[in-house]
């Protein structure tokens, strides 16, 4: 069961190991980009090069969906970025269990998020978990995990790739484990469990009055979505790519500043925030530089 592209490793990396996979469940085709087209979601896709039974439920409770998944008779259920919480009807049936993929090191990023909120927190690392589902969110025992750092450049894309490989390599030794009886899973410490909750587009405006360091991050931990972004004269900004620069002046937090003709430099509530790529209401991606040709800002201008 998954859906984005985060999880098609990990499809991939059950039909490598030998798995005989029963079927696979991922979200309905959806409308994409300008044209509303339907879009076949990423596992889709990848199930379709791989001939397995694809079933495309609105609802988890459907009865068919339950006839089916009931008759299969699987020995484990393997949920990685699916998009919906499963019902207890659902954990029950498999005989092994239902094993998860998660995108941090619970009990730490329990939620929708966690690859964002580890950037936007500025971790020094995150990781991925396999879990045994139970009914609470996140909360099922641990099996195995594996950690990364968070590099200085990473952002919600270049983290998910590498996160997605690593629950790939995690999965088949987890399930080896499991059916073997030498994996031994470990309760969740809830002491130690935090949330990461799920994003929306009003989440990416910039506080200016944050220090730039925090809005780095921010930048980074919502590329390629939701987007961090600003207003200049009412205009929306997306902002792309940023770097904090030092800045002693009295400047009010959002301002502008001055003698940085090929760069939009911009104060905030601690040192300044150098702006390197940018992408206009309706423009395209561009260099800050190349932006500012066509789309002067002046000194002096308070974004916000």
């Amino acid at each position: 069961m998954g859906t984005p592209a985060f999880a098609v490793p990990s499809l991939h990396a059950l039909a490598e190991a030998g798995h005989h996979i029963v079927a696979v469940v991922t979200q309905p085709d959806r409308p994409k980009g300008r044209g509303r087209r339907l879009t076949p979601p990423p596992v889709k896709v990848a199930a379709e090069a791989l001939g397995l039974e694809i079933l495309q439920p609105g609802r988890l409770d459907e009865p068919d969906l339950v006839r089916v998944l009931t008759d299969a008779g699987a020995d484990f259920f393997v949920v990685v970025a699916y998009g919906q919480i499963l019902p207890p009807s659902l954990l029950r049936l498999p005989r092994r269990g239902t094993v998860n993929v998660h995108a941090s090191l619970l009990p730490r990023y329990r939620g929708p998020a966690p690859i964002n909120w580890a950037i936007i927190n500025r971790e020094p690392q995150t990781g991925v978990t396999t879990m045994l589902m139970d009914s609470g969110l996140d909360t099922g025992a641990i099996l195995l995990s594996s950690a990364t750092p968070i590099a200085a450049d990473d952002t919600a894309a270049t983290l998910s790739a590498r996160l997605a490989d690593m629950g790939a390599q995690l999965l088949p030794e987890t399930l080896k484990g499991l059916a073997t009886d030498k994996l031994t899973p470990h309760p969740q410490d809830p002491a130690a469990a935090s949330y990461a909750p799920l994003l929306h587009k009003a989440d990416g405006r910039i506080d200016w009055h944050r220090p730039a360091e925090a809005i780095e991050a921010l930048v980074r931990g919502l590329n390629p979505w939701p987007g961090a972004f600003t207003f200049c004269d009412g205009q929306r900004l997306k902002i792309w790519r940023a770097h904090p620069a030092p800045e002693q002046g009295a400047a009010p937090a959002g301002t502008v500043l001055a003698g940085f003709s090929e760069e939009l430099r911009v104060m905030t509530g601690r040192d300044a925030l150098c702006i390197d790529e940018v992408q206009g209401a309706s423009g395209k991606r561009l260099p800050t530089s190349a932006f500012l040709r066509g789309n002067p800002i002046a000194p002096g201008t308070v974004l916000g």
